[in-house]
């Protein structure tokens, strides 16, 4: 067994040439590519090959980000609290080279809803720990399941091995993949994600072979000190104030709108943010404080210097405060599997609030969902088949550019699912697939168009749909208007599923049109060479909602 040994970074270690320091962080951001490449072209269901519904990261030895590849944001949640578990339960003289945990928990296991697995594995340089790689992948898997509470939607699995010192534990195998509908998918993705991360170990030992582990883990130490004088240096930037905001969030579940909203208050160098929101639901809406983490971190590094090294180090001047037990910042036994959709709200709270003072820095609000649909059978043979899609839709206008059309925004950034992918794997025909003219919201800069996909089930199936911005619009800035809402339509014209769940036949037709983004200035400075879209009535704006500025906190 290897001695496992912590790395203590010393004086002479952290005197490092600046030129040497960048050359390892784009080593770094190089390696996370590299495994998330590695896992897409390895994998197997369609979810991760061809949507690419994954990401990758790097991490120290403590558990603090390194760097994360550029792929979803929400995963930062499902990284930030699994090696810190692994440490707090196994220890370190627990570890070995070629152990691997899998876990997926939200609550036990660092997680931020079931089907994201994650898979991380210590990396070891002369006997020492020296760094972690990690990636997560969300298996199109758990479907067809009630979101009352966690138990109701998987497997939950807290840090385990998969691999201990690089034998397989069948019976950990055999047990995860006997409460999957599609057992093959499971496994073959699982050895995607084995095979990225390998990659990512031996670039790091390659990597530190060059240079010395000490080297790299000063380097790595470095990098986190930066962000956060980077980090910093922008919220310096913003005017020492209180910025507050409210917005409405509607979905498929419930007929309420909820409240949310956010109290963000900057002190020189240092920014706090306060979240409201209801009491956590019977619904899977809720978030865990993980989830609502990376959504802040990614919300305010976009504003305030998106080119900031994303690791651990930006998070250290921020301050996130939402009371327990709220759909917020849910506890157990709450269901999670929508939070993306929650969170999409989250990131339009935050830049509603600080609009009115960046207003060069921040969009329209863009689509503001994360609307879903997953179709699942059982094919002739007798096999179970899983289909899952999020798709896009419009992002906000920004203050100089319209905005982009048929796009995944902020806290997703997964791609639509090619038409010959899904005909050719799935008893499924695409009738349409276009973007949905006037959806964008008007203004001197038009925000982006919504999607329409039509769909028709060539078998009976069970269907499971999903979004936001159904009942609400995504609003505009500076005079322009809403992007027009998203939605459902059945063949008969009407959504007939409650809480989007239900049974349809052979040749039944489901359409989607996912929201467009809003629009920013005012539509009549549009430059009058330029197609405009028609003014709506009954427009909601930024300047509709709850907004307060104080320069004395």
């Amino acid at each position: 067994m290897a001695q496992v040994k912590q790395n203590p970074v010393t004086a002479e270690s952290r005197s490092l040439n600046p030129i040497t320091i960048e050359v390892i962080g784009s080593a770094f951001a190089s390696i996370v590519e590299e495994m998330g490449e590695t896992l897409v072209r390895s994998s197997y269901s369609t979810n991760i090959k061809e949507r690419r519904d994954c990401s990758t990261a790097l991490f120290d030895a403590s558990g603090h980000t390194l760097c994360q590849a550029e792929h979803v944001p929400m995963h930062l949640g499902s990284f930030i609290g699994f090696v810190p578990l692994i440490l707090k339960k196994h220890g370190l003289v627990g570890l070995r080279p070629g152990d691997v945990f899998i876990g997926n928990d939200a609550y036990e296991g660092g997680g931020t809803h079931l089907p994201d697995i994650v898979l991380a594995e210590p990396i070891f340089h002369g006997g020492r720990l020296t760094a972690w790689a990690i990636n997560t992948a969300h298996h199109s898997d758990f479907v067809d399941r009630g979101h009352a509470h966690i138990y109701q939607e998987g497997l939950r699995m807290p840090p385990v091995r998969l691999y201990r010192a690089g034998d397989l534990q069948e019976d950990i195998q055999d047990l995860f993949l006997l409460n999957c509908q599609v057992p093959r998918e499971r496994l073959s993705d699982l050895r995607a994600q084995m095979a990225a991360n390998r990659l990512g170990v031996r670039r790091m030992i390659d990597l530190c072979d060059k240079y010395g582990a000490d080297t790299v883990e000063a380097a790595g130490q470095e990098l986190q000190d930066y962000a956060e004088r980077r980090m910093r240096a922008g919220i310096r930037t913003i005017p020492d104030g209180i910025y507050t905001f409210s917005d409405r969030f509607d979905c498929e579940v419930f007929e309420a709108l909820w409240d949310f909203s956010v109290r963000i208050i900057v002190r020189g160098d240092e920014m706090e943010l306060r979240f409201d929101s209801p009491p956590q639901s019977r619904s899977p809406m809720n978030v865990v404080r993980t989830a609502l983490l990376a959504t802040v971190y990614y919300a305010v590094k976009s504003i305030v210097d998106p080119s900031m090294p994303p690791n651990a180090g930006l998070a250290r001047p921020i301050t996130v405060i939402a009371e327990e037990g709220s759909v917020l910042n849910c506890v157990h036994p709450a269901a999670v599997d929508g939070r993306l959709t929650s969170c999409q709200r989250v990131v339009d709270l935050i830049h509603g609030a600080l609009a009115p003072v960046l207003p060069e820095r921040v969009t329209a609000a863009g689509n503001g969902s994360c609307f879903d649909i997953t179709f699942s059978g059982q094919r002739p043979d007798g096999s179970l088949w899983v289909y899952l899609e999020t798709i896009g839709g419009g992002n906000g206008a920004r203050f100089d550019k319209d905005g982009l059309d048929g796009v995944h925004v902020h806290m997703t950034n997964t791609s639509n699912l090619p038409v010959e992918a899904l005909e050719v794997e799935y008893p499924i025909t695409l009738l349409a697939y276009e973007l949905i003219d006037s959806s964008g919201g008007a203004g001197e800069f038009r925000g982006g168009m919504g999607i329409r996909r039509v769909y028709r089930a060539e078998q009976a199936c069970r269907v499971h749909y999903g979004g936001s911005r159904m009942r609400s619009q995504p609003w505009g800035l500076d005079g322009g208007l809403p992007g027009a809402s998203g939605g459902f339509r059945f063949s008969d014209g009407v959504t007939p599923f409650l809480k989007g769940v239900g049974t349809v036949n052979a040749g039944d037709i489901i359409e989607v049109f996912t929201p467009g983004g809003g629009g920013y200035g005012d539509p009549t400075r549009r430059p009058p060479n330029v197609v405009q879209q028609d003014l709506r009535e009954g427009s909601f704006t930024l300047a509709d909602a709850t907004v307060f500025q104080s320069k004395e906190v």
